[in-house]
């Protein structure tokens, strides 16, 4: 089974090229492959189908040839991926695959537009930020509360008092669960300057990463609520590097590099 290692910002990710969906990719191989022990090692798998062979995603065949069939790292299937679809897009440009200036992705979470920026970075159409209101968190002893924001992938994004990168998430962080029953992406942020925020991430099937595409322009649209505005330029710093969000009116995009470092063939049996 051929393989592809990449990485947005750290985030990173196995890519399975399977473009006729002939792979049975299971819950168990993708937790073996995920394995940083006994496997590649990664945040997830991207699935990469031809959208016409996937009756979930059918609908949009006609703007999109290539479906992110997303897998977290214990195997279960998620709506969207903001740092994947970057990484996603990367690999289909650099196979030729798509154009490389601009083109659609099919996802869980709907159709995602992809540019290619001059110097390189992608940057993603995430579609408009829609919020469901406050709840709360807990996090060792400490509860935080924040905003409910669906990505395509449901969010809390918490402002909390104390330093962000010295907070201790040994232990998963509690999920609220009365918004999403299926459970959210925790985030916690620190606003540090002029539209700019450092942030974490712990995510709903992988834990704590380096970065979350999503989870950024969620980060984005609270701590703009914060400042009393609905739109601008963000900058979202993550332990894995810098994103950049930008809110306006009707949609919102996620800009940020995209890298592929490895190539292979999987031997892991199921």
């Amino acid at each position: 089974m051929r393989f592809l290692k990449g990485h947005g910002t750290e985030n990173d990710f196995v890519i399975l090229p399977d473009p006729d969906g002939e792979l049975d990719v299971s819950a168990s191989l993708v937790a073996k492959v995920c394995d940083r022990r006994a496997g590649i090692g990664a945040d997830g798998v991207l699935h990469v189908v031809r959208t016409k062979q996937c009756h979930e995603v059918a609908e949009q065949a006609s703007a999109a040839e290539w479906f992110m069939d997303y897998r977290n790292a214990n195997g279960s299937m998620a709506e969207m991926c903001g740092n994947g679809v970057r990484v996603f897009a990367r690999y289909l440009i650099d196979a030729g695959l798509a154009d490389p200036q601009e083109f659609s992705v099919a996802t869980r979470g709907g159709l995602r537009r992809i540019r290619v920026e001059p110097g390189g970075d992608i940057t993603v159409d995430m579609g408009k930020p829609v919020i469901h209101g406050e709840s709360v968190t807990t996090v060792g002893v400490h509860e935080y509360t924040g905003l409910h924001v669906d990505m395509g992938n449901p969010h809390l994004a918490c402002p909390i008092g104390d330093p962000v990168v010295q907070l201790d998430l040994t232990h998963q962080p509690g999920f609220d669960t009365g918004v999403f029953p299926g459970g959210v992406n925790i985030e916690l942020f620190n606003p540090v300057g002029m539209a700019r925020v450092v942030m974490r991430v712990f995510e709903r099937g992988s834990g704590e990463t380096r970065s979350c595409g999503t989870g950024a322009v969620a980060v984005a649209v609270a701590a703009a609520n914060l400042s009393g505005d609905t739109t601008g330029t963000w900058t979202i710093e993550v332990p894995g590097g810098t994103l950049t969000v930008i809110l306006d009116e009707d949609t919102s995009y996620l800009s940020g590099p995209a890298v592929i470092v490895a190539s292979g063939d999987l031997m892991l049996a199921e």
